[in-house]
């Protein structure tokens, strides 16, 4: 089916006979690959008779040589997938043979996407970035730490230099437009943190996504900010890039001298919010970070530190 997906990918269109002509097939053997494009990768294709078959828009699909040759400072071996469960479990199944690290996992699709605390992230075909790097920590804890900050602001910049100028963070993992959700990080870790561990940077970005049935918080996407589509391929190039800066600097200097940097870009700084752990709700006032990565909370009046994986930051009604 990828090969009949890249026939059509220009978004013109292209006969039945052409079609099976370039791929070996009857016309009729042609029809089914295209019910099951339709079918199971969610692509409308447009039938006129006398024209033959066209995609209902063109599509860029992913693609390893040009995302190296705009990323000239990177040597990240770059893996794509048309269609796995997901970037970070295909990139923990690769770390488990052996695989040397750093590399970079893409996927086309994902059919069990995953967020924070459990939750699904919708991964339709070929519109979003289904992004996870690894990386091989020597530096013990110190690396580790605001390390998923540290991953926003990248990302935050490489949407910028998108277009979208509106992109800011939320604590601790996920990248804003106003109150809607354009990006969110999920890091996990393999080995020993306080020794050699390895540990994947996945990266879920909204792109080209117009529409969306299954998620369940207010969303956008760079497409719906821009009103023009964008080349995914281009804005992994400008990620890895935006990436590698960051990492190399919280390598060096760690995590508080991007402290500064990060909270500026905070968009919920002094709001009024609450800490959820579980069933527990805490209020207060968002003073920032700390130089770990940790939030700081003014509760009643007493600064109040919080970290953790399963917490979530929400703004109050009155806030």
């Amino acid at each position: 089916m990828l090969t009949l997906l890249k026939l059509l990918k220009d978004g013109r269109f292209h006969s039945g006979e052409a079609l099976g002509a370039a791929l070996g097939i009857s016309r009729s053997a042609v029809w089914k690959q295209l019910q099951h494009l339709e079918a199971e990768l969610n692509l409308p294709i447009h039938k006129v008779r006398g024209k033959g078959y066209q995609l209902a828009s063109p599509l860029i699909l992913l693609d390893a040589d040009e995302i190296l040759t705009s990323t000239p400072s990177s040597d990240w071996p770059v893996h794509i997938s048309e269609s796995i469960d997901s970037t970070n479990a295909e990139a923990l199944r690769l770390i488990g043979e052996g695989q040397a690290a750093p590399f970079l996992v893409l996927a086309e699709q994902q059919t069990a996407g995953r967020g924070r605390r459990g939750r699904n992230w919708v991964s339709p075909f070929a519109q979003n970035i289904y992004y996870s790097l690894v990386l091989r920590i020597e530096g013990g804890l110190r690396q580790l730490e605001g390390l998923s900050l540290v991953v926003g602001l990248a990302v935050m910049q490489a949407l910028r230099a998108s277009g979208v100028q509106n992109a800011g963070l939320k604590w601790p993992n996920d990248v804003l437009v106003g109150q809607k959700k354009i990006a969110g990080i999920l890091l996990e870790l393999v080995g020993d943190p306080a020794d050699i561990c390895h540990v994947v940077l996945g990266i879920g970005i909204n792109v080209n996504m117009r529409n969306a049935v299954d998620v369940d918080q207010q969303w956008t996407s760079v497409q719906l900010e821009t009103g023009a589509p964008v080349n995914r391929n281009q804005l992994v190039a400008h990620l890895g890039g935006q990436l590698k800066d960051y990492l190399d600097r919280h390598r060096v200097y760690g995590f508080a001298a991007l402290q500064k940097e990060w909270e500026l870009n905070h968009l919920w700084q002094g709001r009024s919010a609450s800490i959820i752990a579980g069933l527990n709700q805490i209020d207060g006032v968002v003073l920032g970070v700390d130089g770990q990565g940790a939030l700081r909370l003014s509760v009643d009046g007493v600064e109040t530190i919080f970290s953790g994986g399963e917490l979530s930051l929400r703004l109050r009604d009155d806030s």
